[in-house]
């Protein structure tokens, strides 16, 4: 029987929505062991004079326990 868990983290970027999810996954990756997957929970933007200048994701991020 496995057993999962599941941690709340914030990644962002400067470049996209997918460049933010992949830099907080590979992030959640190098401290848990066995990352399953992730969940985009939330997806917010900071903006200058009107321009996007980063891309800011809330991710549960799933693992299994050893």
């Amino acid at each position: 029987m496995s057993v999962a868990k599941v941690v709340e983290i914030c990644a962002a970027s400067p470049v996209s929505i997918e460049d933010a999810v992949a830099k907080g996954v590979a992030r959640a990756a190098e401290t848990l062991e066995r990352v399953q997957g992730a969940w985009v929970q939330d997806i917010k933007v900071e903006s200058d004079n009107g321009k996007i200048v980063e891309w800011r994701v809330t991710l549960k991020v799933t693992f299994v326990l050893n």
